[in-house]
């Protein structure tokens, strides 16, 4: 193919040529650590086991498909998040990748803020105890009744993304008789590397007030003249799924610039930056994800330098991890249905889950890897495309990997990588029911998401 495809590259579900593929691994049966969660390894019998609880038992007890994810990997790398930016800086979980009362629970006691984007995460976010102002509220059209609970509540920033919201919100901090600290977020004209549909600071978008044409600069005079909202600062979000970070350079020197023209023009300088989230992750071998200490090190450097060269005080920086600490920390285990080789071009494996659990193929194309859990095997490796039991032809999970050859019907396998945006994305697609999330740790395994019933799908039908 005249390019490689990108883990949120155009859709597609045709038959793909002879090539497109990787060699085989020499090794059907190794774990590769940049993919899988940490505490992911083989046991004496061959049997995949997490946070020391093997598949096998995991399915036994909780059934599949389930989203099994590694608390003390999710942990670590919240932790590792928190330390690679220090007391001078904040880290802003991305709760959209994934969010539950568990996970909140866990991000307060690991330190880390909370990114919320709706009600309904706000309203989670808040039963699990996360302190308010320690929360940000997200998202380009919220409800004037969202408004109102994040300023009741007391959330510690609003981002604002467009003139109206900007009326909006302070007129509602106003009738609340409380003063909101907003910041303000603007599209900088930088397209991350990403698919068109996660690309998310070139104009022609729907997030953010561009700067170019001066509607950015419009917006910060129109927010400094309203006295029930504090502009604390300026917000910038590129993409998804990132490893250069040639963009949050170009990014930075825009908002920096900005910054400049807002000193020049009213006397402020505003003491935060958001450079958002947008961090990539390992799905396969092939990718390459920069570590928290590097990419704290160089954002630093990056707005450090900026704004030397502008004369400005460095303003606090907040960054918006979410699928950077969750993505890795889960995998999905399946049970094998049916298999159907098709001479000269693969074989087709059927799972008992599918596009309504992780639908991210189906939407983006991502890549994914895939490996036998519940033993190992010698057979020869053969190409396999993973799908789901749902009527679309553009069900698949995995399209192209290597499974052993005598993969059989009740065979465990699964899918590492998928702790974000999957089960915030699932659907119950065919009535469908959606998984559970089951936390693993220390030789414990406890749900923290049940799997949904019948019973549930009737309830919201009422006739």
């Amino acid at each position: 193919m005249s390019r490689s495809a990108h883990p949120a590259g155009p859709r597609h579900a045709d038959v793909l040529p002879e090539g497109h593929y990787s060699a085989p691994p020499t090794d059907l049966n190794a774990l590769d650590p940049k993919v899988w969660a940490q505490t992911v390894t083989r046991d004496a019998h061959g049997v995949v086991t997490v946070g020391g609880v093997d598949v096998k038992t995991l399915a036994e007890q909780h059934g599949t498909p389930a989203y099994i994810l590694d608390e003390a990997d999710f942990r670590a790398r919240a932790r590792a998040w928190r330390t690679a930016f220090g007391n001078d800086a904040d880290v802003f979980y991305a709760g959209k990748a994934f969010l539950s009362r568990a996970v909140v629970r866990w991000l307060h006691e690991e330190g880390l803020n909370l990114d919320v984007c709706s009600g309904g995460e706000l309203t989670t976010a808040l039963s699990a105890g996360m302190p308010a102002d320690r929360i940000a509220f997200h998202g380009n059209n919220k409800s004037k009744d969202e408004i109102r609970r994040a300023i009741e509540a007391g959330v510690g920033r609003i981002v604002l993304d467009s003139f109206q919201e900007i009326v909006r919100v302070a007129h509602i901090a106003q009738s609340l008789g409380k003063r909101q600290r907003v910041q303000i977020r603007i599209t900088v004209g930088v397209e991350a590397h990403t698919h068109e549909f996660i690309a998310t600071a070139h104009e022609d978008q729907k997030f953010g007030i561009p700067l170019a044409g001066g509607q950015a600069a419009e917006a910060v005079r129109r927010a400094l003249q309203l006295e029930w909202l504090e502009l604390i600062g300026i917000h910038s979000h590129i993409g998804s799924q990132i490893f250069d970070m040639s963009g949050f350079e170009v990014a930075a020197h825009r908002v920096v610039g900005l910054l400049k023209d807002i000193r020049d023009e009213h006397g402020v300088e505003l003491p935060e930056i958001d450079l958002g989230g947008g961090l990539g992750i390992a799905y396969t071998s092939d990718d390459d994800p920069r570590e928290p200490h590097e990419i704290a090190k160089a954002l630093t450097e990056i707005v450090t330098r900026e704004c030397e060269a502008a004369r400005l005080l460095t303003p606090r920086i907040s960054v918006e991890p979410g699928r950077a600490i969750v993505g890795p920390t889960a995998f999905t285990l399946y049970e094998v249905g049916t298999i159907k080789p098709l001479d000269g071009l693969r074989t087709y494996v059927s799972v008992d889950g599918g596009m309504s659990d992780n639908i991210r193929t189906a939407l983006y194309d991502a890549e994914y890897s895939v490996a036998l859990v519940s033993r190992t095997s010698d057979a020869e490796p053969m190409l396999a495309r993973v799908v789901g039991k749902h009527c679309e032809s553009g069900d698949i999970v995995v399209k192209d990997a290597f499974l052993p050859a005598d993969l059989a019907p009740g065979d465990l396998i699964a899918v590492p990588a998928t702790g974000a945006y999957c089960r915030s994305m699932a659907s119950n697609y065919n009535h469908v029911l959606r998984p559970p999330v089951v936390a693993v740790d220390d030789g414990e395994a406890r749900v923290i998401v049940r799997r949904e019933t019948e019973e549930d799908l009737l309830r919201l039908d009422v006739g």
